[in-house]
This record gives C-alpha cells, sequence and structure tokens, in this order.
C-alpha cells in the first residue's frame, strides 16, 4: 500500500515542526517521492546526517509502505 502526499508530510512536519516541505510523487503511483525539505533543523547537520534524519522520519515506512523518497534536505539558508 503506497504512502499518500498528506501521510509523508504528516511524518516530516512531525519530526521537523518548522519544515516547508514540497513533494513530487514521480511516478505517479504514490509509492516514488521527491521531497523538498527545508528546516532549521538541519542546521550543522552534513548532508548524510540530514537524509538519515529524513529517513528516520518516517518511521521504519520507507522500503515497507513507500517504496522510495529521495530527500534533499536543506537549510532556509540554503534555498535563498
Amino acid at each position: 500500500m503506497p504512502m499518500s502526499a498528506d501521510e509523508l508530510r504528516a511524518h516530516l512536519t512531525d519530526a521537523f515542526p518548522d519544515a516547508v516541505i514540497d513533494l513530487r510523487d514521480t511516478a505517479g503511483d504514490e509509492d516514488h517521492w521527491v521531497a523538498l525539505v527545508v528546516s532549521s533543523a538541519f542546521e550543522g547537520m552534513s548532508r548524510v546526517n540530514r537524509g538519515r534524519a529524513c529517513n528516520a522520519a518516517l518511521k521504519g515506512k520507507l522500503g515497507t509502505v513507500v517504496h522510495s523518497v529521495s530527500f534533499d534536505a536543506k537549510t532556509p539558508a540554503e534555498v535563498i
């Protein structure tokens, strides 16, 4: 069973309350996503650790409920 945009956004918002999140369903099946997550929580984190934090936000559902999510995790300063 795929994960809807609302469910994915809810998991990310729970983990990163200040986040601005942009989601794109790349295959039209709610099972393959690209997610831009902009949050101050990523300040001082390496790119790898940002990805790990985003994966952890899905609470074990990555690879089971949802097949793939490609995260682009940025701080607000990196978006401007």
